[in-house]
């Protein structure tokens, strides 16, 4: 339970949010009915974000203005960050790992990829991010209906987890991790790159609590590593559903 006292201001206080599934429904514009309760919290505890997609994709679902709307904004795991809409900080993927070892990395997922038979393959399946790659065996274009349908599928037959297992053995050396997050691809990164990585941010003595929300807090799970961080408290939003997330949060930080 949170020390925060019904109706107070205590900006010693954060919470951050996982996107999909928690502040939205996956790939999907925040309802305007959150946004504005969101906006209201912000003026009595201090609130973050910190989503595993890039900085584009995170304006998409929470607004142009993402960056100067939530004190703290983190994509892709918080190696993009801003404070208040000013830059902290931005590391990449490719410098870190080398471009000889992710042209190994990347000529492997395509290999692979011809072997794989699952019902549909659609296009943008290595998505280059800043400080990750994003690998959806059924490809980021997919339809609406084609993402709930693999999703579906990828529970029965494991296409995601098999993949990450096969990738962990072909390259034990490369000092990845591999999460699983959203319907239809998993992340690559290197170790110490999941979302705890935000948290160099936000320096301990500035902080009495830090709160998580996410979706995706199992083993494996993108959201699992800063849920289960000491620094954090963890609420796990398990049916994906951002209604949950904010009958979680009215119960922690009354209005009155």
């Amino acid at each position: 339970m949170s020390a925060y006292v019904a109706g107070s201001v205590n900006k010693r206080i954060i919470a951050l949010f996982d996107v999909d599934g928690t502040l939205t429904k996956p790939r999907l514009e925040v309802e305007p009915e959150m946004h504005a309760y969101l906006m209201a919290l912000k003026e009595r505890i201090t609130i973050g974000v910190v989503g595993g997609s890039d900085l584009p994709k995170q304006k998409e679902q929470l607004g142009d203005n993402v960056t100067n709307e939530f004190h703290f904004s983190f994509s892709e795991n918080g190696t993009t960050a801003f404070k208040a809409g000013e830059m902290l900080g931005q590391t990449s993927f490719a410098t870190h790992l080398g471009e000889d070892k992710l042209k190994l990395l990347i000529n492997f997922i395509l290999g692979y990829y011809a072997t794989l038979d699952i019902p549909v393959k659609r296009g943008t399946f290595i998505e280059y991010r800043n400080g990750m790659l994003n690998v959806s065996p059924v490809g980021r274009n997919c339809s609406r209906d084609e993402r709930n349908d693999f999703e579906a599928f990828d529970k029965i037959h494991k296409v995601r987890e098999t993949m990450v297992n096969v990738l962990q053995a072909k390259f034990p050396d490369y000092g990845l991790k591999y999460s699983i997050g959203g319907q239809i691809s998993f992340d690559v990164f290197p170790i110490g790159w999941d979302k705890t990585f935000c948290l160099q941010y936000l320096p301990e003595g500035d902080y009495d609590e830090v709160h998580f929300f996410g979706d995706k807090t199992y083993e494996g799970g993108n959201d699992y590593e800063i849920f289960q961080h000491p620094r954090t408290i963890g609420h796990s939003i398990d049916d994906a559903n951002p209604e949950t997330t904010r009958k979680i949060l009215e119960e922690l930080f009354p209005e009155a």
